[in-house]
């Protein structure tokens, strides 16, 4: 549901914001697929893994001056161990053929982190809850949009726009009804318009921002959607930017230091991971929530626009947070195991 408010109309709330949000995942997908193949007219991945190679064979002689240095301080055990990690980075940076052996990896990394998301989202309706909450969060600026232009005429043209308006209504809550069934949020929403509609003429202003909310309200609510579609589509984008980063990191790692760039890079894009994943199990509870309450109570007459921020700002902060905490400590957890 990715539209602007302001100028909603029917086929926008239903067809073009599914439309769009799933041509944007295909998208997605195949940028993956263009990026991370060798197959492909794309070569931005070998060209990064010429660099890693680049860079492995530099590293690879400090590597050797610390190899030597053990051996002739008498420590074979660790010297002996650390031969099989240049033999790991050859294997993983080899791309002499079509195809990328750490590409495919990180590629498989990323589709389990997906499907890991995807059965969180489709697990016991959750998709659709969330869908209704934010349905039910906006649908009174959905309304206010079809029924403020009419405040700006007069006479025939006023109940000529009213009618226009409450036919669209009609079928706005009629869509919501064949989504979601009966629910108490839409005869509500359908009492309110009824309301204005009913004593038009002498409605003010005040009184018709409190039943469906002002423009100012409408551009906020606007903006919070965006907000969080651009989140998700930020995570997806900069986990595609780590991934390209991939044979960098990797080619950077036979340094004898304590932090190999490769735990790092790897870290950083399962936090990623981890950060989509919760921004939709929050996003989810909090819908739930919603619809079990206000959402099921014909007397309640929430205002959602904490939900809005919540989306919009909180919950991308939350996940970032927690993702960034748990990658802390993981990469300190494989530090400390490989020194």
């Amino acid at each position: 549901m990715n539209y602007s408010l302001a100028q909603a109309g029917i086929s926008d709330v239903f067809t073009t914001g599914a439309t769009t949000s799933q041509s944007l995942v295909d998208s997605w997908n195949s940028q993956w697929l263009d990026l991370l193949q060798n197959n492909t007219n794309n070569n931005i991945y070998r060209t990064l893994t010429n660099l890693g190679i680049f860079f492995a064979v530099g590293t690879f002689l400090f590597f050797m001056l610390q190899w030597l240095k053990d051996v002739l301080a008498g420590e074979y055990s660790r010297p002996i161990s650390n031969l099989i990690w240049p033999f790991i980075v050859v294997i993983l940076l080899n791309n002499s053929g079509k195809e990328s052996i750490l590409a495919d990896l990180t590629l498989g990394v990323r589709n389990f982190l997906n499907t890991i998301n995807q059965q969180v989202i489709t697990s016991a309706d959750a998709d659709q809850n969330y869908q209704q909450a934010l349905s039910m969060s906006v649908a009174e600026e959905v309304a206010g949009s079809l029924l403020r232009p009419c405040q700006l005429l007069q006479g025939d043209r006023q109940s000529h726009c009213l009618v226009q308006a409450a036919d669209k209504t009609n079928l706005l809550w009629q869509e919501y009804r064949n989504l979601y069934g009966n629910k108490f949020w839409i005869d509500r929403l359908d009492n309110k318009v009824n309301q204005i509609r009913s004593r038009f003429g002498s409605i003010s202003e005040t009184s018709f921002n409190t039943l469906l909310g002002s423009n100012i309200e409408t551009t906020i609510k606007s903006f919070l959607v965006s907000l969080q579609y651009a989140f998700q589509n930020l995570i997806e984008a900069t986990m595609l930017l780590v991934a390209a980063l991939g044979p960098v990191a990797l080619g950077g790692s036979l340094l004898p230091v304590k932090g190999k760039p490769v735990f790092a890079w790897l870290t950083a894009f399962l936090s990623l991971g981890i950060a989509k994943i919760s921004f939709n199990i929050l996003a989810i509870l909090t819908a739930t929530v919603i619809l079990n309450g206000p959402g099921q109570d014909a007397n309640a007459d929430p205002d959602l626009m904490w939900f809005m921020i919540f989306l919009g700002i909180l919950a991308p902060i939350v996940s970032l947070a927690l993702a960034m905490g748990g990658g802390i400590a993981v990469f300190n957890a494989i530090n400390n195991r490989t020194t």
